[in-house]
């Protein structure tokens, strides 16, 4: 946005200096909150709790879309695509917004791909998919579909990132894992939802999953924040979780399972920090 530029006519002494020194803090409020405004969720949280002299970051207000795009075929993203925070919602065959297995996607994003500044709206269908390593930077779903996002690639060596953004209303999941690699969700916020991540407890190939989650704000209800195969040697890394209206603490921080490749409902063998597979320990969660 433009700024319109005053003329003034100097004056000298305490009244220039005292000019000088409004322009200089007009100047910097401007720039801290066009930091803040820029900043992931959860960097802009933590900046707001340290200016006022605090130690707990809140969640970030959701965004307002700047517009609404109807998406009746699958986008596909190559390289960057920036949504500059329209909203995006599925109609035709993308307008479904139930739990099917199977669903098209919203957007498909190849091998190193970044989607950022992203609304999805309702229905969003299966979200996205990520076909290989992918960022997805400022993304937020309002009412989340069968999944907010899926990631399949097929490399030990991918990386799936996820940085700022959030989701609300996920019946299941919200991150669905079925690929290799590791997937870190970071400065996220998610509400009313089963689970923020699960590795998949039985697709026909299983891989082992790394997965690490870090100043995440939770708003039950919910279900467990990650899901994670022990047979398979999944692992999940937990830190500066803050989970907020759980005062029976019922949402589970890591959830163990005994996952397979043959279709079967995986069974659910433990919970909680165990040191080697769900890797966190009791100061990683707060409840506020």
């Amino acid at each position: 946005m433009s700024e319109r530029t005053r003329t003034h006519r100097r004056r000298p002494g305490k009244r220039r200096m005292a000019a000088a020194l409004t322009a200089a803090l007009g100047l910097t409020g401007a720039a801290l909150a066009t930091n803040m405004m820029l900043q992931p969720a959860g960097a802009a949280t933590a900046a707001g709790a340290a200016a006022a002299g605090g130690t707990t970051a809140a969640a970030a207000e959701w965004p307002t879309p700047s517009g609404s795009q109807a998406v009746s075929k699958t986008i596909e993203v190559s390289g960057t695509y920036d949504g500059d925070l329209k909203e995006f919602y599925g109609e035709g065959d993308l307008g479904g917004d139930g739990q099917e297995e199977g669903q098209d996607a919203l957007f498909e994003l190849a091998d190193g791909a970044t989607l950022k500044n992203v609304v999805l709206g309702s229905p969003a269908a299966d979200g996205v998919h990520c076909s290989g390593s992918c960022t997805l930077e400022n993304v937020w779903w309002t009412d989340v579909g069968e999944d907010a996002a899926s990631f399949k690639g097929k490399s030990s060596g991918s990386v799936y990132t996820v940085s700022g953004g959030g989701a609300k209303g996920a019946d299941d999941k919200v991150f669905q894992f079925n690929g290799a690699g590791k997937l870190t969700v970071s400065g996220f916020q998610v509400e009313d939802f089963g689970k923020l991540v699960r590795s998949c407890g039985n697709c026909s190939t299983m891989y082992k999953r790394d997965i690490v989650v870090k100043d995440v704000d939770v708003t039950a209800p919910g279900k467990s924040l990650v899901g994670i195969n022990i047979n398979y040697g999944d692992t999940a890394t937990l830190s500066s979780i803050r989970i907020h209206g759980d005062s029976g603490r019922k949402i589970e921080p890591c959830v163990r399972y005994e996952g397979n490749d043959d279709g079967d409902e995986p069974e659910e063998v433990g919970s909680g920090p165990d040191g080697t597979y769900c890797l966190y320990s009791e100061s990683d969660i707060s409840y506020e």
